[in-house]
């Protein structure tokens, strides 16, 4: 990630983007953009996330629609706000952080998904 100009992005929690994106329902309405590294995802993932690691994500911008809603997540909330504020600060307008990130998913949303 290069340093810049901090663009505020909103949070959901995962009730919310569940509510707002319930799962069968998700696929090209919300891109929920996972940044945690390859051995975080072997423990734990939620189902149809795009897995880009927070170190490729500046090299990987093509990937990512500039159309959509995007919910980026880590393991608690923290790598996954400078990501968005990254996203955000580089032209893309529909961006959240998923507040407490994948365990806070796991804890609301889906028992199944291992808190690592």
């Amino acid at each position: 990630m290069t340093a810049g100009v901090a663009m505020p992005v909103p949070e959901l929690t995962p009730v919310e983007v569940n509510r707002r994106w319930p799962a069968g329902q998700r696929d090209g309405n919300v891109v929920l953009l996972d940044v945690r590294e390859p051995e975080e995802l072997a423990r734990a993932a939620i189902t149809g996330a795009l897995h880009i690691p927070m170190r490729e994500v500046p090299q990987r911008l093509d990937e990512l629609p500039k159309d959509k809603p995007i919910v980026v997540f880590c393991h608690a909330g923290g790598r996954s706000r400078r990501v968005a504020e990254f996203l955000a600060a580089n032209g893309f307008e529909q961006v959240f952080n998923l507040a407490g990130g994948i365990d806070a998913w796991s804890r609301t949303v889906d028992e199944r998904v291992d808190r690592q």
